[in-house]
Formats: structure tokens, sequence, C-alpha cells
């Protein structure tokens, strides 16, 4: 079922702490035993014959009254012990989540954090993971939802790209500029569509789905990048392009599974998670350069 859903041997071993080698076996072995045909290998990855997804779909509703059963009776553990999986983009695990867990421990230290950056939208139901934090709608249904801070997001380069470059033509789309966006299944889509948009006539020379590529593709002359402020501010070969429309800003999402919210250990860790992100609000959020009157280039 693991192969089924993530669609490659490689994706499968990682979920399930094994080798590729032995998710093929097991598979095969699968398959001799029911003697048909459960999946097919494709170009774009392995998919369920009819055989195969029916097995899947009884299997996943037996794997969803289990797990059902685990968040019940583990609701009802008072210790403030045991393990939390926390869920994030790779960027927000390193600079903001990561940096607060000291603080957490020295408080409870015998609860175990789980960071697992990872782009990919983990399930909370099928207990991926117990906490996540990303910056769009989830898709998952019997999530409690909540905005615990916002991020703000401006365009970067370095001083050498833009005066070998020029300043930015807005008007005519910025043609003989270079573009670093995100990839389509990255959350920072809505800022990567303001830059397209913005310079429409400049080239993308990259795409990523890790912010931190961008920032040090950018920071290292690659072109213009739209960044999280709290990383293009901080790097110090990158400084911030003055344009007429701020790109958009983006919210910070609390997730947990309904029937999780209340276990004391993910409690506790969620009451964290929030207060470390709202007393980096001025870090997150800061004032607009528009509102500072700064900027890098003149933009015609």
């Amino acid at each position: 079922m693991t192969l089924a859903r993530h669609g490659s041997l490689s994706a499968a071993a990682k979920v399930l702490h094994v080798s590729q080698s032995t998710v093929g076996r097991r598979l095969n072995t699968l398959e001799a035993t029911l003697a048909v045909r459960l999946l097919n290998r494709t170009p774009d990855g392995y998919v369920p014959t009819l055989a195969g997804a029916e097995v899947r779909e009884r299997a996943e509703r037996l794997e969803a009254e289990t797990l059902a059963l685990e968040r019940d009776v583990a609701g009802r553990d008072t210790r403030l012990r045991g393990l939390v999986r926390v869920t994030c983009s790779e960027t927000m695990a390193a600079h903001l989540l990561a940096p607060s867990f000291a603080g957490l421990h020295a408080m409870h230290p015998d609860i175990m954090i789980e960071l697992i950056p990872n782009p990919r939208e983990l399930s909370l139901a099928m207990r991926e993971a117990d906490i996540s934090i990303r910056m769009r709608q989830p898709e998952q249904h019997d999530l409690v939802v909540r905005r615990i801070g916002g991020i703000a997001f401006g365009l970067y380069a370095t001083p050498d790209y833009l005066a070998k470059h020029g300043g930015l033509n807005v008007d005519d789309g910025c043609p003989g500029h270079y573009l670093i966006t995100q990839m389509d299944d990255n959350q920072e889509m809505t800022q990567s569509a303001w830059l397209t948009e913005l310079a429409a006539r400049s080239l993308v020379v990259l795409q990523t789905s890790s912010h931190e590529a961008a920032v040090f593709a950018a920071a290292s002359g690659g072109g213009l990048a739209c960044l999280a402020r709290f990383r293009g501010d901080e790097e110090a070969r990158l400084i911030q392009v003055t344009v007429p429309t701020e790109p958009p800003s983006a919210d910070i999402l609390l997730l947990v599974h309904k029937d999780n919210r209340y276990t004391p250990r993910i409690r506790v860790v969620l009451n964290h998670i929030t207060e470390s992100i709202r007393s980096l609000g001025h870090k997150l959020e800061p004032v607009r350069a528009s509102e500072e009157g700064g900027g890098a280039v003149a933009v015609r």
C-alpha cells in the first residue's frame, strides 16, 4: 500500500525505513501469494491494477480504523512524555523551529521531537506526522487549522548582478534579467507567479522546490528571486530590490488532527510552536521596503 501511495521504490523505502530491494521483494511475495499483479511499473512510477486498487481501498479502510483507535487511546495519555512528529518546510525547520526546540526540551525533557522537513504535505490522519506547519490550506480532512503568523516576501539579487544587468524595466517586463523561481508543487507558488508576472520578459534559469536553494542561487549572482524577508534580509550578499507592487505575503498555518489536539504532549508542542512563531513576528513580517524608503535599484 505504501508503494502504491508514493509511486516509487525509493519513496516507499524511505517511509518504511527499509531498503528498496526489501520493498520490491515484499511486493513480489504478496503478488505471488495472491496470484495476481497488484502494481504496474510505468515511466511515472508504480500504479495499481484493478486488483491492486481494490486491495489498496480495503487496506486503507483497515488502516484508517486502526489509526483512529490509536489516536483515541493516545488521547487518553496524560503524561508529558513521548514522541511528537513535526513536519514543515526545510527553511522553516532550520531557521525557525529547530532553534526554538532547545527551550522546549529544557522545560519538558521527556518529550522528544522528530522534525521532518518535507515539501510534501504529510498525512496527519495516517500518523506520518502529529503536527504540520504550512503556508497554504490543507487538502486533508478532520484537521484543526490555526493561523499563528505570517511571512513577508521581497525581491532580491546581488549588487554585482544588478550592476551587470541594469535596473528593472517593469513596464516592459524586465527584459535581459534572469529569474529563480519555485516549482509548481511548492508552497511559494504564489510568490513565483507574482515574479513571473512582474518580469514576464525575463528568462527563468532555475526552478527549485527548495527555498534554501533559491536563496543561495540568488546570493551567488544567479538572478532575481522572490524570497522570504527573514532569509533574504539576513543574507549579506543580497540586497532587496524596490518594486512597484510588493509580493504577496503568506500565512503560517498550524495543523493538527482533531483527535490529537488535546493529547497533552502534542498540546505542549502546539503551544510552544505558536509562542515561538509569534515572538518572531518582527522578523517574519518586517516593515515593507516601500515603507522604509529603502531599496537597491531604480525601477523604470
